[in-house]
């Protein structure tokens, strides 16, 4: 067997093991059930892939992200070591070849969805395999009171029965005490070898600021640290609009969300990753897997939903061990906000019985029929049609998703149907006038038979590639044939596919997932309200209220959080002469805050202290333009 340091040396070009994670390996290579709670940036895909490389025999990942699973395999097979993902969409034959390669093939590693392991195929030639691990990775979903919680997660010890001699390691990056205690008894460990590194970043200052203007503070921030910087916000919207404003200041951004085509965002993040633009504008699509260590500052313009998601985002930050920011940005409004967007839109169990019910409507799917069918979905579409609340609708999609009664993949298509309306003789004299269209009608011809007699789906980037030719070009030629009434042509945009794993059976269906509903809304509440209850604390300091979260008991002040630099701070100068001066200055016309900072020689906090002091004793009062004057003007 080959030695744990040399693997390393080998494949990933390191000369030393991050913290634990060589005493995670040899419990692993010992054969022992093994616990793993490393924070983001830990590195836990090492502690299960170097054992696996290490013994003899194929290594099944359980892994509830596809993204992070094409991450990993296309990480694994760069490195020359051979792996494999059963994704979805994969047809059934190809899935009984590629479980072939599994038993024949040499191969190191098969990454699966819990959802996938389900299947008796599946079952039945993994019992064939010579498995030497089972890896559950983001083992947090297994628990019900843990972040993203995956019933089918509960199904895992499937693989104990079919190997039940082979060890099995469970890794996830933040779980609460009563979160770990679940993870090993639902895995069935038995005396495990439980390892947990403490969630303290000392490198990593939490900072949570009160502004009238977070773009202006946004502003400020980034151009006093230059490095690498993600801003995390709550819509697809707002990346674009952060990303211009950015831009327009001179700050180089760009922005990545799950209604990006594929080609879009591998381009976002390549300029990002290289470091061609300083700042990535991003939905909570963005980050996982996503490997640079040098990201100084990390940035929630809205509230974070749950302590669990923010420590993991705000992680992403100085993984090079150099000192870094995680920063939320607040105002008045945001709790509202959090509370009307996270509690107000929780779905009932009534409400996930109607919108499965109309979903199978939708789609025209016939009681106990529609397992394993995959439609093209227009979310918006679906929405207008029957008067739903998107938001509602759309975390009982979620739901619907997570607890495997459907699978929602989120991507943008379009979806262009066909069909030729003229003989094949008018379409060649058509051509004699018209040269140009000549290689793409052909191009279509030679891939679609049958063109001429029904509707056809065409595949605009397979024709395009074909035909040597730019997407939008095909369709501008789509479009003019259209015009000629050469073609009918229908094209739908949509935002996702939704495939059913379940039968029809409309209330049977959601009744048997309702106490899961249920639970996962007062876990949400719970979330929600600590959340609230860490941005508003300004007493404890921040690293203090995160490390007490996830239950660590010796906990000390960071000493460089928000709340302990604001502790430390003594005034500059005397407030009578702040106050002063501010007087003065409104003397000659009302200003907002950020201006007085710019106007004035002291700093921010001196400067606001006075202000609450100013509004107070009734001397200014503040417009509706959030500017300040004095009363008596």
């Amino acid at each position: 067997m080959a030695h744990p340091i040399n693997i390393l040396e080998r494949y990933w070009k390191f000369t030393a093991f991050r913290p634990l994670q060589e005493e995670i390996i040899n419990a692993v290579i010992n054969n022992e059930d093994t616990f793993a709670l490393l924070p983001t940036g830990g590195g836990k895909s090492v502690c299960f892939q170097i054992p696996a490389l290490a013994k003899e025999g194929i290594c099944i990942v359980i892994s509830p992200l596809v993204a992070l699973m094409k991450d990993q395999v296309n990480a694994l097979q760069n490195k020359g070591i051979k792996a494999l993902a059963l994704t979805s969409g994969i047809p059934n034959r190809e899935i009984d070849t590629l479980l072939d390669n599994c038993i024949y093939g040499n191969y190191k590693f098969l990454y699966l969805s819990p959802e996938r392991l389900q299947q008796e195929l599946v079952q039945d030639r993994i019992r064939q395999m010579n498995v030497n691990l089972i890896a559950v990775d983001e083992a947090h979903c297994i628990s019900q009171w843990g972040n993203d919680f995956r019933p089918a997660y509960k199904n895992i010890n499937i693989l104990r029965q079919l190997h039940p001699t082979v060890n099995v390691i469970a890794l996830t990056a933040s779980a609460t005490p009563e979160v770990v205690k679940d993870i090993i008894t639902e895995l069935d460990f038995i005396s495990p070898k439980v390892f947990k590194q403490s969630f303290y970043r000392p490198n990593i200052a939490y900072m949570v600021f009160n502004e009238e203007d977070k773009y202006f503070r946004l502003e400020a921030i980034l151009k006093k640290n230059p490095q690498p910087s993600i801003i995390y916000v709550r819509n697809r919207r707002l990346t674009l609009e952060i990303t211009q404003y950015l831009e327009q200041k001179n700050i180089s951004s760009t922005y990545y969300h799950g209604g990006l085509n594929n080609a879009t965002k591998d381009q976002h993040l390549k300029d990002w990753l290289a470091s061609k633009k300083q700042v990535m504008v991003a939905t909570n699509a963005f980050g996982m897997g996503i490997d640079k260590s040098d990201v100084k500052t990390v940035i929630h313009i809205n509230l974070p939903d749950s302590i669990e998601s923010y420590f993991q985002e705000a992680g992403r930050a100085g993984r090079d061990e150099n000192k870094a920011y995680a920063v939320i940005l607040k105002n008045k409004n945001d709790d509202n906000a959090l509370n009307n967007q996270f509690l107000k839109v929780l779905p009932t169990v009534d409400f996930v019985k109607v919108v499965y019910r109309k979903l199978c409507s939708y789609f025209q799917v016939s009681y106990g029929e529609g397992a394993y069918q995959t439609f093209d979905f227009n979310f918006n579409d679906f929405c207008k049609a029957y008067k739903f609340n998107t938001i509602t609708t759309y975390n009982a999609l979620n739901i619907l998703d997570n607890t495997s009664i459907i699978t929602l993949s989120k991507q943008f298509n379009k979806r262009i149907e066909v069909q030729f309306l003229v003989s094949s003789n008018t379409l060649f004299k058509y051509l004699e006038s018209h040269r140009d269209f000549e290689v793409i009608i052909k191009s279509i011809l030679r891939t679609y038979g049958g063109i001429f007699e029904h509707v056809t789906k065409i595949n605009s980037s397979l024709v395009s590639d074909k035909a040597s030719v730019k997407e939008f070009r095909l369709l501008s030629v789509l479009e003019q044939l259209e015009k000629d009434e050469v073609i009918s042509l229908k094209i739908n945009k949509t935002d996702a596919q939704i495939t059913f794993i379940e039968p029809r059976e409309d209330e049977k269906t959601i009744n048997r997932i309702a106490s899961i509903i249920e639970q996962q809304n007062k876990l949400k509440q719970k979330q929600v309200k600590a959340v609230l209850d860490y941005v508003n604390n300004d007493q404890i300091c921040k690293s203090m209220q995160l490390l007490t979260y996830f239950g660590e008991k010796e906990v000390s002040p960071c000493g460089i959080c928000s709340v302990c630099i604001s502790a430390k701070a003594k005034p500059k100068t005397d407030l009578k002469i702040t106050k002063n001066k501010i007087i003065e200055t409104l003397e000659f016309g009302e200003q907002t805050s950020k201006a007085l900072f710019k106007l004035l020689p002291f700093n921010e906090i001196d400067i606001n202290n006075t202000l609450k002091r100013l509004l107070e004793d009734d001397i200014i009062v503040i417009t509706k333009t959030n500017s300040y004057k004095l009363k008596h003007i």
